[in-house]
């Protein structure tokens, strides 16, 4: 070390006088310091002030470019030397000898440069004012042909300092696809793939850049899918394989990439992975499975691919993911059972599925999960039962084959997801089903749930889905058995409320079914009518301006029902509702206009 003080202090000589031979021989010194402990060297670099003289070495024509740039690089490999080479104004010299012709100084400056951007703000900074990103790109893209050992080297250095500049920083990220990197690093890959560092480099730099919305509309642009696809099967090394996966994952999230994958044959590949690993407990396989059926899952999310793979049902992948179902693994199950609820996005998929037994296999799936069950398994099922029970010809087929049955043993499962899973396949189920309807408004357990999950107000889905089934249950049932089930559990007053809803379905549908109990069963709901003040709400909803034509209807309807019962009558009287009423006889809507002179005409008559 001391011979290290030493040859600074000739170099500070030397590098003023420009002596050449003197100054390399100062320069291989410190090369060799820095070789056998960098970081206590670069401290004694920092502490000479020598870091100001680099700056003046870094010039083109000197045969000592390249190691300065090469000293410059190894000293910002440590994090508190960084700012001091921005500070010693290093940055904007190094971005001049990118126009270097000099393949080795082109070498060490990519270095230089890389080293300190690497989690530096403040490198970055310099480098971006510089314009050091635009000449790197154009190097990248005029080499980008040229396949010798040499060459190969520079683009990795060149790939490297480009992803050290813009990681984790979406504006230089963005900065970057606008200057058109992209389609240049898919190109890089295409011809580069038997060079495995280049390789490396180019997915990791796609790997920040796909996290960008904005770079997804320019990775779907090139040919992406078809290189990744070709690099993955070329894949042994299971650590290689997940460095492909984690740009997969964030670039099937666009729905044309999707379908370019699918189109490339990703899907075989996954399939293949799933078989291979489906009985292997080794943690990196049993992590491989998951990231491939996830992968496999998201692939459907795309309409057009999801349609293209489940080719009218006939499709091996379908078949395949069908088979995932019953299998033993858990991870497989849930992906099968997501699967389907994918496939299911169209009415032509869920009949051709509910006629071909797919039911009954998740069905058996959640039978497998009642007791202590995996909760992302039965969240899946439900979801994928709920979707096939869409379509009007499929609900009375699925209500015969049990799934009422089957869905209700999860009623005591304290999982919001479940829970809001269980009550959307309900609803769907018993939509225009009157008879399934009735059966079901009469079960007090399920009523007495509903009650309970209507209050969960930390579960805004499962108190909505809660209101929505009650709601469901007497506008399809039109049972007065049904009414007095719900009353005795106490659900009027949540009906009421709902009629308050932010969301103008949920506020209709809560009034039809109010208006049923009104003509139904009015005499029982009376008093629970009376205590969830009815009446005022209805007021208010008529004379708001911002409610809805259709609930204005119905709350005009709902008005006339209530008129059978005294005490509601003599509400109605109190609140004056016939100056809101006649306003509303040159309503825009002539339903509403109509209704208005018909609800005027029995105020007045009862008044």
């Amino acid at each position: 070390m001391d011979n290290l003080s030493d040859t600074l202090k000739k170099l500070k000589i030397t590098a003023v006088d420009r002596t050449d031979d003197s100054l390399e021989g100062c320069l291989d010194c410190l090369l060799q310091a820095l070789a056998q402990n960098n970081m206590e060297t670069s401290e004694k670099i920092q502490g000479s002030g020598i870091l100001q003289l680099f700056a003046s070495l870094l010039v083109p024509q000197s045969s000592c470019t390249a190691k300065v740039a090469n000293i410059i690089a190894e000293i910002a490999k440590n994090e508190f030397m960084r700012i001091p080479c921005v500070d010693a104004g290093l940055i904007s010299p190094l971005v001049q000898l990118l126009n270097s012709k000099d393949q080795e100084v082109l070498l060490q400056t990519g270095r230089a440069l890389g080293n300190i951007c690497y989690d530096s703000h403040e490198g970055r900074s310099a480098v971006d004012q510089a314009g050091g990103a635009q000449i790197v790109i154009d190097h990248l893209r005029s080499l980008c042909s040229k396949t010798d050992p040499a060459n190969e080297k520079l683009l990795t250095v060149f790939c490297g300092m480009l992803m050290n500049y813009s990681n984790e920083n979406d504006s230089l990220q963005a900065q970057l696809i606008n200057m058109g990197v992209i389609p240049t690093l898919v190109k890089l890959l295409g011809i580069h793939c038997q060079n495995a560092a280049l390789t490396e480099m180019c997915l990791v730099a796609f790997g920040n850049l796909a996290e960008l919305e904005s770079s997804k509309e320019q990775f779907a642009s090139t040919n992406i899918a078809e290189e990744l696809v070709k690099l993955f099967k070329k894949q042994i090394d299971h650590d290689k394989r997940e460095m492909v996966f984690e740009v997969l994952a964030p670039l099937a999230e666009n729905d044309a990439i999707k379908l370019q994958l699918v189109e490339a044959g990703l899907v075989e590949c996954l399939l293949e992975i799933v078989q291979q690993k489906v009985d292997s407990d080794k943690e990196e396989d049993i992590a491989e499975l998951k990231t491939a059926s996830d992968l496999m899952v998201l692939l459907l999310l795309g309409d057009e691919s999801m349609q293209k793979l489940f080719e009218g049902g006939k499709g091996n992948v379908f078949q395949r993911v069908l088979s995932w179902i019953p299998s033993n693994n858990h991870q497989l199950q849930l992906a099968g059972a997501l699967a389907i609820a994918n496939f299911a996005r169209n009415d032509g998929n869920c009949i051709h599925m509910v006629d071909n037994g797919i039911v009954e296999k998740l069905m058996d799936l959640l039978d497998r999960h009642v007791e202590d069950g995996n909760v992302t398994v039965q969240h899946a099922a439900l979801s994928a039962l709920r979707n096939l029970a869409i379509p009007v010809i499929n609900k009375a087929k699925m209500l015969s084959a049990g799934v009422t049955e089957a869905v209700l043993k999860f009623l005591k499962s304290e999982m919001p997801p479940v829970q809001f899973k269980l009550l959307g396949t309900l609803r769907m189920l018993i939509d225009a089903q009157a008879e399934a309807a009735e059966q079901l408004g009469k079960n007090v357990k399920l009523v007495e749930r509903l009650v309970e999950w209507c209050e969960a107000k930390d579960h805004a889905g499962v108190m909505g889905e809660s209101n929505r089934l009650l709601s469901a249950l007497i506008r399809h049932s039109k049972s007065k058995d049904v009414i007095k089930t719900i009353v005795q559990s106490g659900g009027i007053k949540h009906l009421v409320t709902m009629a308050t809803s932010e969301h103008v379905i949920m506020q209709n549908e809560a009034l039809v079914a109010l208006a049923l109990i009104a003509a139904l069963e009015l005499g029982t709901a009376e008093k629970d009518l009376e205590s969830a003040k009815l009446v005022q709400i209805l007021h208010t909803l008529l004379a708001d301006e911002r409610s809805a034509p259709e609930i204005k209807y119905n709350s005009m309807v709902l008005i006339c029902a209530l008129m059978g019962s005294e005490s509601l009558h003599k509400e109605v009287q109190d609140l004056a509702f016939l100056d809101v009423v006649s306003k509303l006889r040159s309503h825009e809507n002539k339903s509403v206009a109509q209704q208005a002179s018909l609800t005027e005409q029995r105020l007045a008559v009862e008044s």
